[in-house]
């Protein structure tokens, strides 16, 4: 490939190199900017979440949960920087004042038009290969839930109108028809 045509690569130091208000993922060298999430994301992050914690709280558990935007460095190089929509770490040395070195035990994307490809496609691979034990992908549009259970090695096709057991956790389920994103 001849140098007009290289991609250039960024790094961490470009995303903290944004203007203020500005976000954006980083795969692989190449940046991803994000656009402003819509009102039904929003809702599903926050009632996902709470959910979520409510469930670690009444359990007592060790694992954290963390909303967007929250910094995950899924590899030891500075070329992969990722906002999960929900983040769920069990251990907690993976935690920093920076966010996330490694991969998250449980990945939540809520899907928006803007972000389709990447959650289906290139941070469903980067999840799997770094090690999140169970990867959520919620699609509001297409009234679907994607669950990936990699310790499993297991997907599932769920809907709004079902209860998901979680994998990373044998007696907590989100009932999704309780759910109202209108």
């Amino acid at each position: 490939m001849d140098a007009a045509r290289q991609l250039e690569l960024y790094s961490i130091d470009d995303i903290y190199n944004l203007p203020d208000g500005q976000r954006a993922e980083l795969i692989d060298g190449e940046l991803y900017m994000m656009a402003a999430p819509d009102r039904i994301h929003q809702r599903l992050v926050m009632v996902l979440s709470n959910s979520i914690f409510n469930y670690i709280q009444d359990k007592n558990g060790d694992c954290e949960v963390y909303p967007s935007p929250f910094a995950v460095f899924l590899s030891g190089d500075d070329r992969i920087y990722l906002e999960p929509d929900i983040s769920v770490i069990c251990d907690k040395n993976k935690l920093t004042d920076q966010g996330c070195k490694g991969a998250p035990d449980w990945i939540i994307e809520i899907v928006s038009p803007s972000s389709r490809s990447m959650d289906y496609n290139k941070k469903l691979f980067k999840y799997r290969t770094a090690g999140v034990r169970e990867y959520w992908i919620v699609d509001p549009e297409k009234n679907r839930i994607m669950v990936y259970d990699f310790g499993h090695d297991t997907v599932a096709e769920y809907t709004f109108a079902d209860s998901l057991k979680t994998g990373i956790y044998e007696d907590f389920e989100i009932d999704f028809s309780g759910i109202n994103i209108e």
